[in-house]
This record gives structure tokens, sequence and C-alpha cells, in this order.
């Protein structure tokens, strides 16, 4: 493949795409106010549905956040009727938020209860089997911090969680799941890795989206 950097030098960025790219985070991301403010402020024309719900979902994402899984639950089903019912591994997943939550705050036979009543009726599907164990194996530390499984704790794994939940509900009333923000940043990340590959030159590596797109 023939790649010449200098084709490319007198390409003209639209200030148009710029703009949709800036909303499209905002949007994702639930800046509401900055949203309507950067409407307000460069004239751009959107969809009346662009901003739809965007308090709930922002609401849901900080409960799932901020341990409380249940209520994240609760308003999802209540924005995006069924979509836990479609996606079992999200609804796992959440319900598996509560019990680590429960874990955490040293909640054990709380969180024993919970879990089976909850999440054992995961265990008749096979996925689901190593995953449960995991979980469970946490009622086995007085520290679980401290037990292998302990990345269940940690607030990257919430925020994965969260994150695919922001993603699925945008999904659920049709809107675009990623930011363009994100899109583009993939696509670069996938250039840069294919160029490193194609001319064998050293440089710095891809950069990753990890923690760029966190509110």
């Amino acid at each position: 493949m023939d790649l010449d950097p200098k084709q490319y030098e007198h390409v003209v960025i639209n200030d148009a795409d710029i703009r949709n790219i800036v909303l499209s985070y905002l949007v994702h991301n639930c800046f509401k106010e900055t949203a309507e403010t950067f409407l307000a402020c460069t004239g751009m024309n959107q969809p009346s549905d662009y901003l739809l719900d965007m308090d709930k979902r922002k609401s849901i994402f900080h409960f799932a956040m901020e341990g409380n899984a249940l209520k994240a639950i609760e308003l999802t089903e209540q924005l995006a009727p069924n979509l836990l019912e479609e996606q079992n591994d999200l609804h796992f997943d959440l319900l598996s938020l509560h019990f680590v939550d429960l874990i955490s705050s040293r909640k054990f036979t709380e969180a024993l209860e919970f879990a089976q009543t909850k999440l054992a009726p995961f265990g008749k599907v096979q996925k689901y089997m190593q995953k449960l164990e995991d979980i469970m194996a946490l009622l086995a530390y007085d520290e679980p911090e401290k037990s292998p499984m302990f990345h269940l704790l940690s607030p990257e794994y919430r925020q994965n969680v969260a994150d695919t939940l922001n993603q699925s509900i945008l999904a659920h009333v049709n809107l675009p799941s990623y930011s363009s923000m994100e899109r583009l940043m993939r696509q670069t990340t996938v250039v840069r890795q294919y160029l490193h590959q194609e001319f064998g030159k050293d440089g710095p590596p891809p950069f990753t989206l990890h923690g760029f797109l966190k509110n």
C-alpha cells in the first residue's frame, strides 16, 4: 500500500464536522448544560431528540458509579424498558456490582442472600458459571481487597460496567452508542498501528482511549 503523507497536506478540516464531534462527545457523556450552551453559541440545528432523556441517563450512570446498582437498574427499566431483559450480560454485571458493594461494606450475610436469590439463576447458563464463581469467591476472604479477584472491587471495573450501560441505553433509543470522538480515535489508533507495521519505524506507541473520554 503506497501512502504519501504529502497528499494530505492541503486537506481542509470542515468546521461543521469539528462541531459535530464536540457535540457528540458532550451528549454521549451527559454534559447537558454544556451541550445546550454549545448549540446556542454555534447556532447548530440538531434533532430535538438529541438531548432526549440526558438527565435520566446521567443519573443512571452516576448511580452505577457510586455503588447504587439497584437504583441504576430501576431507572434503566423506566427509561429503556426490556433493555436488561434483552441484554442478560449487562443485567448480570449490574447485579454483580451490587453484590460487590455489599462485600465491600462487609455485609457478607446480605451478600450471600442476594447471590442466592438474584445471581444463582444465572448459574443455569454455562457462560455465567466462571463469572459467578469469581464473584462468589470474594465471600471466602475477610479482606476481599486482597483476594485474587480484587479487580472486581476496582473503580475501573465499575467504570466499565457503567460505560457499557450508557452505550446500551443510547443504542436502545436509536442514538450512537459511541461518540464521534471515540470512533475517530479508534480509527486513528488502527491507522497508526498499521503504519508502524507497514514501515517498521520506531516511534511512540499508539495512544489509547483509557481515561481520555471519562467525565
